[in-house]
């Protein structure tokens, strides 16, 4: 016991550290998981707290393992340590059980891990934490108090500050499909190695007031319109798929007509995209850095258009600026805020391929980029 107790300590409080860190990189990430657990439970009214939640929280997990290592106050914090993980027990067996969540966010996007896999970890660190909870005793600081306390104090600090960062310029390391270097079109494909659901079809008819269902090639022996009467027929998925979901979903830019415009922008040799899932920031933060960029990719003949899932707000936001000119596009939400961790973001495209995104913070960095782009023929503008 004496031996296994610092390893286990070493072992638990790493992981927490990780698992803190990586979240960290995406805090809107783990709040988006949040809101799904909230949704399936009914519980909406959560979902305006997921995002400052999901901020205590991972600041919490680097928190209890940098306190764990450090041998700071362990009483509290092994009791702590021990009621989170039971309660991310619950919640990693219910993803899994369910069957309603494909990946449970337990390490963000960057180390996705099925529901199954993340219960069976949660399972053993409860184990491990009970093992540090017996021996909480013979736990030790590693340092005196006040070298304990600034190092402490020092880490509180970073963990905030970390996702306060990722949280205005967007994730240090970016896991996501819309990562720079990748090209729209090409994520918005199936895997070349998807293989697909297997289904059968099913027809629901009513025979004597009960609802009876049959596949097609399992019609019963005394079918006849007299007797049954036809209700709805569905696809029946009797065997699973796998990796047959593009990378990239939902992606689909309308433009006032209602008409599809997503393949006329990718298809831009160059492009400038505001992505801005609604106007929480105020345009007056952003206004003045955004009209400069519009004005030097409209000097370059390159085209600058905005996506939002808010249309007639956009519409009244830029009646007001200097650019009221500008192609309006809505989107799916979802796939907005995926593209966008920061809202909004700039992204600064070629033929569909990402060059840049930035925040709305550093704008500057896409215009910097335009001036080493050529003036464009006025045939690469057209929308």
């Amino acid at each position: 016991m004496k031996r296994a107790t610092p390893f286990v300590r070493f072992i638990v409080g790493l992981l927490f550290i990780f698992s803190g860190l990586i979240k960290a990189n995406d805090p809107l990430g783990l709040s988006y998981k949040m809101q799904e657990f909230f949704d399936l439970w009914k519980m909406t009214r959560f979902n305006e707290h997921t995002l400052w939640l999901s901020v205590v929280l991972i600041a919490f997990e680097i928190i209890a393992g940098a306190a764990l290592l450090l041998g700071w106050r362990m009483k509290l914090i092994v009791w702590l340590l021990l009621l989170l993980t039971v309660f991310f027990t619950f919640l990693t067996g219910y993803a899994y059980l369910s069957g309603q969540f494909k990946n449970c966010g337990c390490f963000g996007d960057c180390l996705p891990i099925t529901p199954l896999t993340s219960f069976i970890k949660d399972i053993v660190l409860t184990i491990l934490i009970l093992f540090l909870f017996v021996n909480r005793a013979r736990i030790r600081p590693l340092f005196g108090n006040r070298v304990t306390t600034a190092v402490f104090a020092g880490i509180v600090v970073l963990s905030f500050l970390i996702q306060w960062y990722t949280l205005n310029y967007l994730p240090v390391f970016d896991c996501l499909a819309y990562r720079k270097g990748n090209n729209i079109p090409e994520q918005q494909k199936m895997p070349a190695n998807a293989i697909p659901d297997s289904t059968v079809i099913t027809f629901v008819y009513k025979k004597a007031g009960a609802q009876i269902e049959f596949t097609a090639d399992k019609f019963p022996a005394d079918f006849n319109d007299s007797i049954y009467t036809f209700v709805s027929r569905y696809d029946k998925i009797i065997r699973k798929g796998s990796n047959n979901e593009p990378p990239i979903k939902g992606f689909a830019l309308s433009g006032v007509t209602g008409a599809d415009s997503t393949t006329v922008v990718l298809s831009q040799p160059y492009a400038v995209v505001l992505f801005a899932e609604d106007f929480s920031t105020p345009v007056s933060k952003w206004k003045d850095d955004f009209a400069r960029l519009y004005t030097a990719a409209i000097s370059k003949r390159i085209p600058v258009y905005a996506v939002t899932n808010r249309g007639d707000e956009a519409v009244r936001q830029f009646a007001q600026l200097p650019f009221p000119a500008i192609q309006l596009f809505t989107c799916d939400y979802t796939a907005i805020r995926t593209a966008a961790r920061v809202n909004p973001t700039i992204y600064f495209l070629k033929a569909g391929t990402i060059v840049d995104k930035q925040s709305y913070r550093r704008m500057d960095k896409i215009r910097q980029a335009l001036e080493a782009i050529p003036i464009q023929s006025p045939a690469g503008i057209n929308p």
